[in-house]
């Protein structure tokens, strides 16, 4: 055998490993490209899900108020003098008819004197000629009395009889004027600052005043409100008393509560606002007048309304959307149309169905279609309720 023959066989044996290991590598990439040419399932996106609710939803108008006190009176002077006493202390509570302030009185009392005195010897001299009169009337059957001294007697009286008349007006001017020198509260309520001090003279054409009283309970409060809502609050009067509650500016705060009192007679053309007027007990004293605050007014509550979280509800280019979870953990995109939001919680009016369930967070990741996993759905039947809003509006 030649040397060329012996080489052969061995040259086969040798080239077999390494065709093996050709073999299993080419397997290898081959299974890795089948593998890598699979998808992979989709992750599911952990996200918070709420039920849609049923429950009582109020319906509410707001509008910003000002505080007004239910009455307000100035206490002036209606006669000139000097201020003898001032017989309150600023910030106190006086009761009507209550001493305010009282003006030197002596002028007035000298006057009234005369006025009495003036009055007493008119009526003694009617006195006197009803006498003469009596006995004229016995003299002239006699003819011992002229008809013209009879006469003439008649007039005396008529003219005394007129003048005792204009003396008792004179005594009760001058006895007015001197109850002008007791300036007393017209009302129930508080005084501020006192406006005049004692010893100063006061006449009855000033026009600043001497302290104002103002009536704190009850009191008022003015807000506005757009014409468009009048319809619906003017509903709410037809059925009975709407109830209003007046809030802090920052609407944390529930100051207290009342009721319309009425609506004005028309609408300011200038703003298209309707101007209201609400009533409040203020017992705790915690409106006060000239003070801001925010009003709410209760028109109508609906019931077994539904209602889904406010994070639930999203904006797109189309207008309002949620979405919602089917049955296979997938979700689906749903217009929305909502009414009130009240706290955390929104009214649905068209696009859902109690039941259902919509996702509350990670909505930023989603897309209709995506699978998700629900976390502790979120917890909507004890939301404490809060001010309304508008839908979309910054709370």
């Amino acid at each position: 055998m030649s040397a060329a023959g012996r080489m052969q066989p061995r040259v086969l044996i040798g080239g077999a490993p390494v065709l093996l290991a050709v073999l299993i590598g080419w397997h290898w990439v081959a299974a890795l490209l089948e593998r890598s040419a699979k998808p992979k399932p989709a992750a599911a996106i952990a996200v918070d899900v709420a039920a849609v609710e049923q429950r009582d939803m109020p319906v509410y108008l707001e509008g910003l108020g000002t505080v007004q006190a239910f009455y307000t009176v100035t206490a002036t002077a209606r006669v000139d003098g000097q201020i003898e006493k001032v017989a309150f202390r600023e910030g106190q509570e006086v009761k009507k008819g209550a001493l305010l302030v009282q003006i030197d009185p002596r002028p007035f009392q000298a006057a009234l004197g005369v006025a009495i005195a003036t009055r007493d010897k008119d009526q003694a001299l009617l006195a006197n000629a009803h006498r003469d009169m009596d006995r004229y009337a016995l003299l002239a059957p006699e003819d011992l009395a002229s008809k013209q001294t009879v006469d003439t007697q008649r007039s005396l009286i008529a003219q005394l009889t007129a003048q005792v008349k204009g003396d008792a007006a004179a005594v009760d001017n001058a006895r007015t004027q001197l109850d002008y020198t007791s300036i007393r509260s017209p009302i129930d309520g508080r005084t501020g600052i006192r406006l005049v001090d004692p010893g100063n003279n006061v006449h009855a054409t000033d026009t600043t005043g001497i302290v104002v009283v103002t009536q704190l309970e009850p009191i008022s409060v003015i807000f506005s409100l757009p014409e468009e809502q009048f319809p619906q609050l003017n509903d709410a009067l037809q059925r009975g008393a709407v109830a209003v509650t007046a809030l802090s500016r920052d609407d944390t705060e529930e100051l207290d509560q009342g009721s319309i009192a009425l609506i004005d007679n028309q609408i300011d053309q200038t703003t298209g606002t309707i101007r209201i007027k609400a009533t409040f007990s203020n017992k705790h004293r915690r409106l006060w007048p000239g003070q801001f605050v925010n009003m709410r007014a209760l028109v109508e509550t609906r019931r077994q309304a539904l209602v889904i979280p406010a994070s639930a509800l999203q904006r797109g280019p189309d207008g309002l959307f949620t979405y919602v979870v089917q049955p296979n953990s997938t979700i689906s995109m749903v217009p929305l149309s909502v009414g009130e939001q009240r706290g955390e919680l929104v009214m649905v009016e068209k696009g859902l169905t109690a039941g259902e369930n919509v996702v509350s967070s990670n909505q930023y990741r989603l897309q209709p279609g995506s699978l998700i996993r629900a976390n502790t759905p979120a917890a909507t039947a004890h939301t404490p309720p809060g001010p309304w809003h508008p839908p979309g509006g910054a709370p």
